[in-house]
């Protein structure tokens, strides 16, 4: 029997940032370690091993590292933090918080602060990723290096800054990463550094900005949702259920993207097999009446959903 005081439940204490803490939110280590320098040359490390050489134990260790953190990207990141689509302990919460941050993506309170400002203003002049006004490479990896995109957006997300020990691993969000890195050196050697993890963590990356990019350019459009979120069957795949994103833009709330039986969704799979533990629980789902209110089926009532109605149904 789970208690009200083990919720992440909504707050009005304000945290205590310092102006510094406002602006990156980052410790200085931590914009060394895991910022645009090191993403940069995230893109080049894994060529260490022409020299060291690729081992099984080293591909095998990307692979498994690969689909573990997609799931901590997507259960974590975006589902939990970003739209409170579940509910879990304090304790499992923090566990989810360094999963995610393992990825190399900043700080559980950056990414998920960020993305609640995208479905607020998804592809108008305000989204900082909007494929449909900033073109491919400023919506895929170019928002990044903005230094008005660095800062915590502190505001979006109190809920969860609340929290010390959330800031504390926001704040020092190189923590996760490099002691992932450590233990894939630790597994399997200089190719488990450059492959197993540096490989692995590219590859993550990449995976994860194609939502921000290509599905909101290609795929099918199920919902009328007043912007360009496309669902894309391929992407759902090497995402684990990210890439329904029609789907989720039309209602953010749920725990399951894909909202048919034929839809993939690894994550929610997933998150309902941790729910018979009893580590998850209180899952959001999609109404009947929510996925019958196809576009098709909105002309058909000259009823289209506005952009405002559209946010409401995710809340």
């Amino acid at each position: 029997m789970k208690t009200t005081t083990d919720l992440p439940v909504q707050g009005t204490q304000t945290p205590q940032f310092t102006e510094a803490d406002k602006i990156t939110g980052r410790s200085k280590i931590g914009s060394w370690f895991s910022g645009d320098k090191m993403f940069i040359a995230m893109h080049f490390i894994p060529l260490a091993a022409i020299y060291t050489g690729v081992t099984w134990k080293a591909v095998v260790l990307c692979i498994v590292s690969y689909w573990v953190r997609m799931f901590f990207v997507t259960a974590a990141y975006h589902r939990y933090f970003a739209h409170r689509s579940f509910e879990t302990s304090r304790i499992f919460q923090f566990i989810l918080a360094f999963g995610a941050e393992t990825t190399g993506q900043k700080g559980v309170l950056w990414w998920s602060g960020h993305h609640r400002g995208h479905h607020k203003h998804s592809d108008t002049d305000l989204d900082i990723h909007s494929m449909k006004k900033l073109g491919f490479y400023e919506s895929h990896i170019g928002w990044i290096f903005k230094k008005e995109n660095k800062r915590v957006p502190i505001e979006d997300i109190q809920d969860f800054a609340k929290y010390p020990e959330i800031r504390f691993i926001s704040k020092h969000d190189w923590i996760a990463p490099w002691t992932l890195g450590v233990v894939s050196f630790l597994i399997a050697g200089w190719p488990g550094l450059w492959i197993g993890f540096f490989l692995s963590t590219l590859i993550t990356y990449h995976s994860t900005f194609t939502i921000n990019s290509l599905t909101h350019k290609w795929g099918s459009k199920r919902y009328e949702t007043g912007d360009e979120s496309r669902n894309h069957w391929l992407l759902a795949i090497t995402t684990m259920g990210e890439g329904w994103h029609n789907n989720h833009h039309y209602y953010q709330a749920s725990a399951r993207m894909g909202f048919y039986w034929w839809e993939i969704d690894m994550t929610y799979y997933i998150l309902r097999f941790l729910g018979l533990f009893g580590l998850v629980w209180n899952f959001k789902e999609v109404p009947k009446a929510i996925k019958a209110k196809t576009i098709a089926s909105q002309q058909a009532n000259q009823s289209p959903a506005p952009r405002e109605q559209v946010l409401a149904a995710g809340q």
